[in-house]
Order: C-alpha cells, then structure tokens, then sequence
C-alpha cells in the first residue's frame, strides 16, 4: 500500500477507536477524521462533503420530521397502551412486548420506537411485579430485529442502499427486500430471547427509582363522552397502581365515590381526582379519552399543541395568595392554566378551582410560549420552569398522523416514489396537517447521527480513493481461500466487531468499500454482501454501545456492560450464521 493509504487506515482505525472508547463526541470523532484527511489532500472538498448530499442520509434526516408527528399525536402510544395488557407470565409479557416492537420498528426507524417504549415497559413492568431488567434487553434486540426487515426500518439499511445506488448497483434494493433475511433474523432473535436468553436474562435493580420525598399534585381529568376507556374497569384502564399515582376519587353525577375498587367501572363526564408524582401526573394528561376538568384549557388563545407544561412555585407576594383559582381569575391574569397542584404532600379535597392558594404551592400549568419570559422574573412565582420533554398531545391528529404513514409505506411499496420522495412528501403533510410544528420537527432531526453517517462516507471514499480497500479485500479473499461463503462470512465478522466498538452506521460506511472490492475479486454479485452488511451493522447484541438503543435502555434496566456481552455475544453468533446461509440463497453470488 502507498503512504495515503497508509494514513487512511490509521486515520479509520484511530475513528473506531476514538468511538469505542468514547474520547469525545462521535461527530466531532468523526469530522475530525475527515479534516485530517481533507488537510492531507487525500480527499478533495467534493469528497469530504459527498456524505451530506447522499440519498440514504438524506432520507434519514427527514424520517426523523415524520416521526415526530407521531410523537406529537401520540398515535404510538395508542398501540403501547393496546398491545401490553396484562402479562400471564414472564415470558407471555416478553411475547407481547417483543412482537409489536419488531412489527413497529420495521415501519419507523428504531430508535424512537424505543424511546416510545422505555417509559410504558418501565411501568408496567413495576405494576406486574417484574423486573424491569427482564425486558429492556429483548426491547432494545426486538427493535434492532424488526429494523433489518425493511429498508426504513434503521437508518444502517438507508444508508447502506444509498451507496450501493451510488457505487453503481441499479436502483438498490426494495423496500421489503430484507424481509427475506430479516424475518428470519426476527425469529432467530424471539426464539433465543424465550429459551436460552430467558436464563441469561440479569435481575438487575435499575438506579432510577421514585425518591420518598417526592412531590404530589393534586389533578382533576374528565371520561369523554366518546372515550376508549367508558365502560372499562379502573384496572382495564391502566389506571390502577401507576407508579407514584393515587386514584383519590371519582365524582359521578353530584355523587362522589370514595376507595375507588380496582373494578369500578368508567362512564361518561366522570371526574376523576388523581394524587401523585409530577411524570406520572403528565403522563395522565396524555392518555386519550381523558381531557382536564377545567373547561378553562380550552379558552387559553393557543391551540393545545402549541403550549409548554410549567412548574410554578406560588410567591408570598402573589396578588391570588388567599383567594381560590377561581376567584382570582388566574387564567385571565395569566393565560395560563392550573392542572395540578401540589401543597407540601397534602391531599387537596374538592375541585382545583376551589383550592386556595397559598405561597409555597406548587401549579403544574398549561401555558402559552411566552409565559416564561414573562414570569420569570416577577415577584408573583419563586420559581417559574418548563418541563421540555412534555407537551401536551394532539390526539385529533393521531388518526392523520397514522394515515401518512400508512400512504408514506404504501407508494413506496407499489413503487410510486422512491423512498426519499415518500418520505419528504410525509414530513410535509406532517407539517402541513398540524400533526407536528416546524420547531418541534427541526428539533427532532438527530444532526449528531447524520454528520457521523456523512463524515464516514468521507473516510470510507477515502479507504476506496487510496487503494486501501482493495489491499484490505485482497487480504480478506487470501484468508478465505477464495470461497465466496467464507469471504462472506469473514465480512460479516468484521462488520459486526467493528459495530461492537464503534458505531453502525459507521462500521457500514467504513466496510463498504472493502465488501465491493471483495466482490469484484471474486468476481460474484455484491448484493449478498451489501446484505451482510446490513445486518451485521445492525445485529449489535453483544455491547451496549455498538447500538443507540442498547445505549437507551442501559442505565433504565440497571445493566452492567457484561450483562450484553453475555446475552448478547451468542446471538450475534447465532445470527451470523443464519446470515451466511439463507443470504445466498435468496441473492446470489
């Protein structure tokens, strides 16, 4: 090899250790090796700066605008809620969690779908009695699963298709052609996690757990007349032995029932008085077919979907102190709402209109944009915060939020448009149909991930430009003999290490170019490789930081680093070797 190509390869190999050992930021990681080999005159501007204008990152970038109208809607919520249920034993709830998990991840990109997840699977493993431990893990290997099943499931399989479309291959593959290696995958995966991983499985106690002293609001909530939940017991409605959550009361008619039973059955208009924890307090607010029982958030001059949640703590020299919220007209001194109400642990008796105020209570309100700036520093609050990750849903919008992904999925596969084209036409309708608002999507595209994905096509054109790809595929052909299964096998070995150690979307990038040049002097079709590829990139099992979702439910489920590489290490054995043999198969070499 040449003295570039040398440098090339250092500069990768340092790229992949600086992401195993976590010295700084990946993109900066990243960028970092690009400059240099920019400096060295290796790549020339065009080169370095390829990654951004590729298809697959672009396409990625925008899923993240798509998926964000889902969030806002809360239509995935809704099959979090459905799907769930009541386990009849560890492994039926392994089962009901693992499989609308795999399902979801091949329509959406998997990292959301987790982030979706983590906070309902945490819950209700603590309502049943389990430990959370038992289900992270399977989480986290469902999604990564369902996500080799189709090309929007993970951004490693856009990516991928995009250089292969680049490189030459056509027009890439379609997007259900990895279901033929990825159902299997799937089902390698649920079979492991159900039998031998079940053992393997840790009993870990996560760290996050509800501190003593924590404070309690008061809320009121109302049953819609056309409500999912009317006619539900309590403990149908998931409403029952929430985590820091105490159903108080239920006014019916002018009558109020007290000791609510776990078998009381919901109606209309209902109102329901919860005591409880601030997140499981929002996350009331969140369930469709409940609405505040203050018909004064529907008279604020901001729609729902573009009002912040705030905590306000009540100042001695607030002009409402010894008045009720009703009488001190605090939604029209304000615009803003009370929701909840939390007084030194104290359960607040009556309707959150008749409280009192007094300095020291803290109010959970709904309030427009520019609250904060103006309350921040008056004398009526102590304190004045927004609650950044929670905002109240927009559940008009969920069934169109729903039907713009089922028409995003449906043109691409009656090959109408291609995948960006689809995806840039959902994100627009996302937008357009309020389902989510342009801040809200500009802040929900992941830039770190794209610039580690566009920098590493920098650093793999320059692995190709250098000859050092080829050197490295000469050598991988040597020690396979010449074998095409043996060589495929080798790179999906290598694939997958370097995934361990650094990252997916990287390790795909960096071995494209071998696999092609690999291919080439085998003289057989690249497809099977660019498939091994996929799935190597993404069948990080074996570490939590070779996968964003392996990262994601780490600290939740009370892990240690060994408990991945002893559940997770086997399976990406497991999965190599289903790889290696049924990819063949389906596209030949």
């Amino acid at each position: 090899m040449t003295l570039q190509a040398w440098f090339s390869v250092a500069v990768a190999v340092a790229c992949l250790l600086g992401l195993a050992t976590r010295r700084g930021p990946p993109d900066l990681v990243m960028m970092g090796g690009v400059t240099l080999l920019l400096l060295a005159g290796i790549l020339t501007p065009q080169e370095a700066l390829a990654g951004l204008a590729n298809e697959g990152v672009v396409t990625v970038g925008v899923l993240y605008v798509v998926v964000s109208g889902l969030n806002e809607t809360g239509a995935v919520g809704w099959i979090v809620g459905a799907v769930l249920g009541r386990p009849r034993s560890l492994r039926h709830g392994q089962v009901r969690l693992m499989t609308p998990v795999a399902m979801l991840s091949a329509l959406l990109n998997n990292t959301p779908v987790v982030a979706l997840f983590i906070p309902a699977v945490r819950d209700w493993a603590r309502r049943h009695r389990y430990s959370v431990s038992k289900f992270m893990i399977p989480l986290s290997y469902a999604s990564i699963a369902g996500g080799t099943c189709t090309l929007i499931g993970t951004s490693t399989n856009l990516v991928v298709n995009g250089l292969l479309t680049d490189a030459g291959g056509g027009t890439g593959l379609s997007l259900l052609e990895p279901a033929w290696i990825g159902i299997p995958v799937v089902v390698t995966v649920f079979v492991y996690l159900l039998t031998l991983g079940r053992w393997l499985l840790p009993e870990r106690i996560p760290a996050l757990e509800l501190p003593a002293d924590a404070r309690r609001y008061t809320t009121e909530l109302t049953v819609d007349a056309d409500s999912p939940l009317v006619g539900k017991s309590i403990e149908e409605a998931g409403l029952r032995q929430l985590p820091g959550l105490f159903l108080m009361e239920i006014e019916r008619d002018g009558e109020v029932l007290a000791a609510v039973s776990p078998r009381t059955r919901l109606y209309p208009h209902d109102r329901l008085v919860f005591v409880g924890v601030l997140d499981s307090i929002v996350d009331l607010h969140h369930v469709r077919g409940l609405r505040p029982a203050s018909p004064q958030v529907f008279k604020l001059d901001h729609a729902r979907g573009d009002r912040h949640l705030v905590e306000a703590v009540v100042s001695d020299s607030c002009p409402l102190v010894g008045k009720s919220v009703r009488a001190g007209r605090f939604r029209t001194r304000y615009n803003a709402v009370i929701i909840a109400i939390a007084r030194n642990g104290e359960r607040l008796r009556g309707k959150i209109g008749d409280v009192v105020l007094r300095p020291g209570d803290t109010l959970l309100l709904e309030a427009r944009p520019s609250f904060l700036e103006q309350q921040r520093n008056t004398r009526d609050f102590y304190l004045v915060s927004p609650l950044r990750d929670h905002l109240p849903l927009r559940h008009d919008r969920a069934l169109v939020a729903a039907a713009i992904l089922l028409l995003m999925v449906g043109v691409v596969v009656l090959g109408y448009l291609s995948m960006l084209q689809a995806a840039m036409l959902a994100a627009g309708l996302m937008i357009l149909t309020r389902c989510t608002r342009g801040r809200i999507a500009r802040r929900a595209v992941d830039w770190q991930v794209l610039i580690v994905i566009a920098a590493s096509f920098g650093i793999g054109a320059a692995l190709d430009k250098t000859g050092a790809a080829a050197a490295l595929a000469s050598s991988l052909v040597a020690l396979s003999g010449g074998q095409a299964w043996l060589a495929l096998g080798l790179v999906f070995l290598a694939t997958a290490s370097f995934t361990a150690l650094a990252t997916n979307n990287a390790a795909a990038v960096l071995m494209f170019p071998i696999a092609w040049a690999t291919a080439e002097r085998l003289d057989v079709s690249i497809l099977p490789f660019v498939v091994a590829i996929m799935v190597a990139a993404s069948a990080s099992f074996a570490t939590p930081i070779g996968y964003q979702t392996n990262l994601m439910v780490y600290g939740v489920g009370g892990y240690r680093f060994s408990d991945f590489v002893r559940v997770g290490l086997p399976l990406t054995l497991l999965v190599g070797v289903v790889t290696v043999t049924v990819v063949p198969w389906v596209w030949r070499f």
